[in-house]
C-alpha cells in the first residue's frame, strides 16, 4: 500500500529552510517539512497544514517541482512524496514539538545530516526543474537503486 505524503520548503535568495526533525520517522536528519494528507485534504493543502505545523510559517505561493517514490528492501511500505517549493511566506520559522527550522546557505547544505537521496534530487528542486525520482533504501536507510528524471509532472 502507498501513502501519500508531502514535503516542503522554503528558500530565499541563496538560502533555504530546513528542519531537523526532532521526533519520528526520520528523527536526528535535516529535511523538509511535510507528512501525511489528511483524508478529504488536498495535496497542496497538506503542504501547507504541515509546513504551518511544523515551522509556523504559512507557504504563500506553493509551487509543486516534483514527486518522489520511496520503497525499502524487505518491507511493503511504499510512499508517494509530492515536493513543493515556497519562496514566499508570511511569519518568522519557529520551533515546534517535530522540528527546528533554520536556514542554511545553499552552498552549506548539510547533506551528511540528511537522508540519503537528497543530494540526486535536491540540485533540480534548486533550480527549478520539475522531476520525478524513486529510490530504494536498505534496511540502513541508505540508497541501493534510484532514478531520477526531469519530467513536467502535473
Amino acid at each position: 500500500m502507498k501513502k501519500i505524503l508531502t514535503l516542503s520548503l522554503a528558500c530565499r535568495e541563496n538560502e533555504i529552510l530546513l528542519g531537523m526533525k526532532k521526533r519520528g520517522f526520520g528523527a536526528g536528519r535535516w529535511n523538509g517539512f511535510g507528512g501525511k494528507v489528511e483524508a478529504g485534504e488536498s495535496i497542496e493543502a497538506a503542504a501547507k497544514r504541515e509546513m504551518l505545523e511544523e515551522a509556523g510559517i504559512e507557504a504563500l505561493n506553493l509551487k509543486k517541482l516534483g514527486v518522489i517514490d520511496f520503497s525499502w528492501r524487505g518491507r511493503d511500505e511504499k510512499l508517494e512524496v509530492h515536493v513543493f517549493k515556497t519562496e514566499k511566506i508570511r511569519g518568522e520559522p519557529k520551533e515546534s514539538d517535530e522540528m527546528r527550522p533554520k536556514w542554511f546557505k545553499i552552498n552549506e547544505i548539510p547533506f551528511s545530516k540528511m537522508w540519503s537521496d537528497d543530494k540526486y534530487w535536491l540540485p533540480l528542486f534548486l533550480n527549478d526543474k520539475k522531476f520525478e525520482a524513486a529510490f530504494l533504501f536498505d534496511n540502513q536507510d541508505q540508497v541501493v537503486d534510484y532514478k531520477v528524471s526531469e519530467k513536467d509532472i502535473d
